[in-house]
């Protein structure tokens, strides 16, 4: 248990020493936040969420969704893989540890910086434009690790294929970047034209979003029942491919 806390601790410290990982991850969405809740402030927009519900009110769920892509389909796969090149995995595998210490510290070290995120969207939220929220604050955090557990399982697929840190980025970035518009994650899925709002429906990061704003608005089962079905598959497809596909050289 020591062994995992220091791994915890030095992982976490690394991770906060990456400017990309930490500006995209911590800081470019609350800077969203801040930009769109000044230009629209937070009175109930019904054409932009279909809901008479303000636009901070209803971002702040949706940016957890893009905290949650960022740090699963980026930072998961670009670092497993550069550890990988540097030989970094192949040198842990010759400490005493078990190879499943790395794994677990690393998705807690992960998990943590995605609260950490959400956190400062939530006090900026708040201090900022009073945010508000519907739902009971268990149920969202459920929301939040069943669609954080599913994504990095997704992630850990990535570094799985991924032979480079070069190959995981561009893996990365074409399969987040189209999401983050078309899934709800950094605009509203009500601006987009039929066509495209059907096809955000094939998008896993759209499940995530519809979860987090179902139940930080207090929807019932009949709202949330789809997103965590699809999550739930989601993330027994990852594991299950991640058991079979990872490689530690």
């Amino acid at each position: 248990m020591r062994g995992l806390k220091n791994l915890i601790w030095v992982q976490f410290k690394l991770y906060l020493r990456e400017p990309a990982a930490f500006f995209f991850t911590l800081a470019f969405p609350a800077l969203c936040l801040l930009l769109f809740g000044a230009i629209y402030g937070n009175e109930p927009a019904p054409a932009f969420w279909g809901r008479p519900v303000g636009t901070v009110d209803a971002s702040v769920p949706a940016y957890i969704g893009l905290i949650i892509g960022t740090i699963a389909l980026m930072n998961i796969p670009i670092d497993t893989a550069a550890n990988r090149d540097s030989g970094a995995l192949r040198r842990f595998r010759a400490t005493p540890l078990q190879p499943l210490t790395y794994l677990v510290a690393s998705i807690a070290v992960y998990f943590l910086i995605a609260l950490l995120g959400i956190a400062i969207l939530m006090v900026i939220g708040k201090l900022v434009f009073d945010l508000k929220m519907a739902g009971s604050w268990p149920a969202v955090l459920a929301g939040f690790t069943l669609s954080a557990l599913a994504f990095f399982a997704a992630g850990y697929v990535l570094a799985s294929v991924a032979r480079t840190a070069r190959m995981a980025q561009a893996l990365g970035m074409a399969i987040f970047f189209p999401m983050i518009f078309l899934s709800g994650a950094g605009m509203p899925v009500q601006m987009l034209p039929p066509g495209l709002q059907e096809f955000s429906k094939l998008l896993p990061l759209s499940y995530v979003v519809k979860l987090m704003q179902g139940l930080w608005f207090g929807d019932g089962l009949a709202t949330i029942a789809v997103p965590m079905a699809v999550l739930f598959g989601l993330l027994g497809l990852g594991v299950g491919l991640s058991a079979v596909l990872f490689r530690w050289e």
